[in-house]
């Protein structure tokens, strides 16, 4: 059993402080009457996906620890387990209950955000996509065309199925991150539908820090496009957030392809192509590689499904929307990991019920967790994939899980459920690697901002600047600097206002990327190097 997911990364380096507080090692819990875990419950042997990085890609260095080798469906009944100090310790065996089948979900789990700026049609597409892949029936689409007419609103019903509260449809706004599903024969893909508006982006953040794959919505017609990626408009902002949120992939849609401006006409696609591409390359997308655009109409549905037909757009043949994200490569999914689950949202029905990703690990009915940072031992009581309910859960789903031995009020986002045996480290100091992204004046000690990490949001100071990173060579100064400006790259110790759930970027690269905003603005994204208290 590897700890953690850098592959002995954390005892190297930065890293090493993290794991340097003696662990009491504690036998593993025996699972409740299941067997081992399901094998290769995604249902194919994750293929290790290749990452290469672009020159200006700061994650270079971490991109390779993600990739794990491997995964062995069935465990021994005596694995041996490489402590930290090297010693072998044998785990005792354990005796096997009697085989209870276990309900889990077959498919590949793909969370897809989608992004973009207000009134690109994020929602629209989506739902769309549900109305295509009969997720909604038509009967209820008819009753959102009705409603919708009645408010003279009708190029929106097809959002409604995901902006489902009055606010949203009033205002034609999305405000929360709203949530479907669809399946294909491959794959079930969980739909995140995020806020384009700026007074929204917190929310956006949670979508998209669940997310594998993320689908940028630009907006072809005149002038709307325009709004979205200059200055001020959403369309960077959100393409930013989606890198630092770890998405590995980026499909861009451009959408209203068949607005009367436009015409499905192929100058205004690659113009509006054209214009963005260098962007996401400097955000470390690859073209090659984890970057697409596809023409699409999320009113008309022209793209999604389907092919664009020739008669249409006979410039474009390359596949549809669901043809492309279908056919994408496996994810590399950590199963034989320690149990992690950040929660992003939690509701009371007759017991604690929280909403969340699961990051690694597989957990099952009946088995106890420890949520942290508080270190309350809770009881698994029952777990909904996608509201399917299961007896297991494993990485990649969007779950929720019913709880025994909490209440709801002591719960907040951000918490994260985990192994009992191998609970996730908590901190309040920390030292990071920072990237300035735009801020106008200087930034020095003492000066706050919001930090989102994972699911959690957090007040955070400036403790000290340690020091600069060249971000050409790689080199630090040798003289500490006295503040740090836009664009510059640092390495600073931050102190959060509490006690917060983060791991080394080294050792589980989801659990350290974090973005810093301030005034209603994304200022800069980090990594964390080491926790210090």
């Amino acid at each position: 059993m590897v700890k953690g997911c850098g592959d002995g990364g954390a005892e190297s380096g930065d890293g090493g402080a993290a794991s340097a507080s003696p662990r009491v090692e504690e036998p593993p819990p025996v699972p409740p009457a299941t067997a081992s875990p399901p094998a290769a419950a995604t249902g194919a042997l994750p293929v290790p996906t290749d990452v290469s990085p672009t020159a200006d890609s700061w994650e270079a260095e971490a991109d390779d620890a993600l990739l794990t080798p491997e995964e062995n469906n069935e465990p021994d009944d005596e694995e041996i387990e490489q402590q930290e100090d090297g010693e072998l310790t044998k785990k005792i065996p354990k005796k096997k209950p009697p085989r209870v089948e276990d309900t889990c979900s077959k498919k590949e789990h793909v969370n897809v955000v989608f992004i973009g700026h207000v009134d690109a049609g994020k929602s629209t597409i989506g739902g769309q996509i549900m109305s295509l892949t009969g997720m909604v029936d038509k009967r209820t689409l008819e009753k959102y065309e009705r409603e919708a007419r009645e408010k003279s609103r009708e190029s929106w019903y097809l959002s409604w199925a995901l902006d489902t509260n009055q606010e949203e449809r009033d205002k034609g706004k999305t405000v929360e991150v709203g949530r479907a599903y669809f399946e294909t024969d491959k794959k079930h893909f969980t739909i995140l539908d995020a806020p384009g508006h700026k007074s929204f982006v917190p929310n956006m953040i949670g979508g998209a820090a669940q997310a594998d794959l993320a689908v940028l919505v630009i907006s072809a017609r005149k002038g709307e496009f325009e709004t979205g990626f200059d200055r001020g408009g959403q369309t960077r902002e959100h393409a930013m957030l989606a890198k630092t949120a770890g998405v590995k992939h980026l499909v861009a849609l451009v959408n209203k392809m068949d607005d009367p401006t436009v015409n499905w006409d192929e100058k205004r696609y690659n113009e509006c192509r054209d214009k963005i591409m260098p962007y996401l390359k400097k955000l470390g997308f690859n073209p090659a590689k984890d970057l697409s655009f596809l023409p699409v109409s999320g009113q008309t549905g022209q793209g999604l499904l389907e092919r664009v037909t020739e008669e249409i757009c006979p410039w474009y043949r390359g596949p549809s929307f669901i043809q492309l994200i279908d056919e994408l490569p496996s994810l590399n999914r950590k199963m034989d990991g320690p149990f992690i689950m950040p929660v992003v949202d939690k509701y009371k029905d007759m017991g604690t019920v929280l909403m969340g990703k699961v990051e690694a690990g597989v957990t099952r009915k009946g088995q106890t967790l420890f949520l942290m940072p508080n270190r309350v031992q809770v009881t698994v009581d029952q777990l909904w994939s996608d509201d399917i309910e299961v007896t297991s859960i494993g990485p990649g789903e969007n779950v929720k899980v019913k709880l025994k031995g909490i209440e709801e009020e002591d719960v907040s986002p951000g918490f994260v459920l985990c192994d009992t045996a191998e609970p996730i480290t908590t901190g309040r100091v920390f030292d990071a690697q920072v990237v300035i992204l735009e801020h106008k004046s200087i930034i020095c000690a003492g000066y706050s901002a919001v930090m989102h990490i994972h699911c959690a949001a957090e007040e955070v100071t400036v403790k000290a600047l340690i020091c600069l990173v060249d971000k050409k060579t790689g080199e630090k100064s040798k003289t500490r600097p006295r503040f740090v400006k836009q664009d510059q790259v640092a390495i600073m110790r931050i102190e959060c206002a509490g006690v917060i759930c983060l791991e080394p970027f080294k050792k589980f690269a989801q659990m350290g990327r974090f973005t810093l905003r301030d005034e209603n603005k994304t200022i800069a994204i980090g990594k964390v190097l080491k926790v210090v208290e």
